[in-house]
Order: C-alpha cells, then sequence, then structure tokens
C-alpha cells in the first residue's frame, strides 16, 4: 500500500515574532549592505589591478608589494607608536578625571560630562582648524605664546620631523575623553558602596581603596576602553590627513592615511584594499592577545 505523505506544516509568523524578525531583517540587510558587501569587495579588489572598465587578476602582487614597501613598515610603525603613547594616557586621564568628578553632585556630574563630551560631537574639521591655530609656527601660534614667555624661540610644531608626530600625540592627550569619562563614571556608579564602607572600616586610604577596590572593579571597562581605543587609533586617519598630511617625510603617515592615499591619490585600489585587509588582521591579532591576556578573570 503506498503511504501518502503528510503536508508540511508551515509555521506562521505572527504579532510580536513578526515584528521582532521584521526589525532583525533590516539590521541585517543594512549589515550586509555597509559592511559584508564592502569587506567581500575588498578581498576580491585586493587580488586584482583594479580598472573601472575591466580589472585584471593578480593573485598575491598587491600583498607581496605591500610587504616590500618600506613606506608600509613606516607607516605601521608610526600608527604603533603613536597607539602606545595615546591610548594609555588617555585611559589615565580619563580615570583620572572620572574620579574627580565622582564625588560632585549630580547636577554638577552632569554639567562636567556635557563639558568633556561636546568635542565629540562637533566637528573634527572645526577641531582640526583650532589645533592648527594652537601649533602655528609663528609667534602667534598659542604654544609658540607660551613658549615666548620662558624666552624659547618658536617650534616649528607640524613641519618638523622631531616633533610632528608629538604633536599629533599632545593633540589626542588634551581631547576626545568624553565618553571614556562617561562610561568610567557609570563603572564607579556600579561600585557597591559597602565595599568603601568595608575599607573605611579597615583605616584604608584613599590609594589602598583605589588600588583593591577601584581598579579591579574597573577591569571589564578598562579592558573595553583599552580594546576599542587600540582600534580606534590604529584607524587613524583625520588627524594626520588634516594636521600635517602625513608630512613632512612621511614621519606622521599612518596606515589609514596612507590607503588613503593609494586608493584616491595613486588609484591604486588593489594595493589599498590588500594593506586594509593587512590592517584588519593586525587589529584582530592585537584585539586577540589583549582578551587572552587581560580578559582572564574578567566577567561581564
Amino acid at each position: 500500500m503506498t503511504q501518502i505523505a503528510k503536508p508540511i506544516k508551515r509555521r506562521k509568523i505572527k504579532g510580536d515574532s513578526g515584528a521582532g524578525y521584521a526589525f532583525i531583517a533590516v539590521a541585517l540587510v543594512i549589515f550586509a549592505l555597509f559592511t559584508a558587501y564592502p569587506v567581500l569587495s575588498a578581498l576580491i579588489i585586493s587580488f586584482q589591478k583594479y580598472m573601472p572598465l575591466g580589472s585584471k587578476f593578480i593573485g598575491f602582487d598587491n600583498y607581496i608589494d605591500s610587504f616590500k614597501d618600506p613606506l608600509f613598515w613606516k607607516a605601521i610603525k608610526n600608527t604603533v607608536v603613536y597607539t602606545v603613547l595615546t591610548v594609555p594616557v588617555a585611559l589615565f586621564i580619563s580615570l583620572g578625571v572620572s574620579l574627580l568628578i565622582l564625588p560632585l553632585r549630580k547636577k554638577l556630574q552632569t554639567v562636567f560630562k556635557a563639558i568633556y563630551y561636546l568635542p565629540a560631537v562637533a566637528s573634527g574639521v572645526a577641531l582640526s582648524v583650532v589645533w592648527l591655530w594652537i601649533f602655528d609656527p609663528m609667534p602667534n601660534g598659542i604654544f609658540n605664546q607660551l613658549l615666548g614667555y620662558f624666552g624659547i624661540s618658536n617650534v616649528n610644531w607640524l613641519g618638523a620631523t622631531s616633533t610632528s608626530m608629538f604633536s599629533l600625540v599632545l593633540m589626542s592627550w588634551l581631547s576626545s575623553h568624553g565618553t571614556s569619562i562617561i562610561i568610567y563614571l557609570a563603572a564607579l556608579l556600579g561600585i557597591d558602596d559597602s565595599y568603601y564602607e568595608a575599607a573605611e572600616l579597615d583605616g584604608a586610604s584613599f590609594l589602598k581603596k583605589l588600588w583593591y577596590i577601584v581598579i579591579p572593579c574597573l577591569k571589564p571597562t578598562t579592558l573595553f576602553l583599552l580594546v576599542t581605543g587600540v582600534i580606534g587609533s590604529f584607524q587613524v586617519f583625520q588627524n594626520a590627513y588634516l594636521m600635517t598630511g602625513g608630512g613632512p617625510d612621511n614621519a606622521t603617515t599612518m596606515v589609514g592615511l596612507l590607503i588613503f592615499n593609494n586608493a584616491f591619490k595613486y588609484f591604486e585600489f588593489g594595493k589599498a584594499a590588500a594593506q586594509s585587509l593587512i590592517l584588519a588582521l593586525i587589529i584582530g591579532g592585537i584585539s586577540l592577545i589583549q582578551f587572552k591576556f587581560l580578559g582572564k578573570d574578567v566577567e561581564y
């Protein structure tokens, strides 16, 4: 006897489930269009000598040329130096400012958080113009005016190889801490007061509270800010492009700026795509190392 196949029941998406799938679909479409597709296109272009009217497959030549290019290695070195000098100091400054704001009343905390976060919403071009005025090599530049009070001659901050990188680092130290301060403050407010009360009963000083309570409790937050800070500093582009253009003598050429120049100045899109993927692998490797060695006892 032949068996009659039972019809397959199809689940109908109704109500809240349908709305949930709709929201997920929108996010997936946006991710596919603006993240997955560009990454896949960059991977394909990295194996080609890209031309608008017909590209030529050249295998790993773009990667080989990048590794043989001294400027690429110099850009990586500059990026590493910039990252090492900026990220730890930025975390230290953000934590210090957060500790100073914490004892204040809520209204004053809100005022200071708004003040420190304001540069994050301001135009990067406008901020760079202000910093160009601060670093102006002429006597009317703010830094040179300060040096003049001590009898020191004018310094060409952005035009000399000895000071150009330090100028970008100093710019990073003195700006763009708003997001980290707000995150640190939220983490500090989440520490249970009972820890401080127990420490006070034991006669612990401020430094001991900071070392044995605050820093361990902030370890997940610090790891998050460290990872995101390293990622952001390895992708730095705007500061070098607007302030120095990578000069002088490529002393401030970062990997991001080098990729931009190869793509839109020299029209070597294949080489730029290869270097961008190499940069992505470097960032991914550094992030994994950070999680492996610094996130062992971190609980989220």
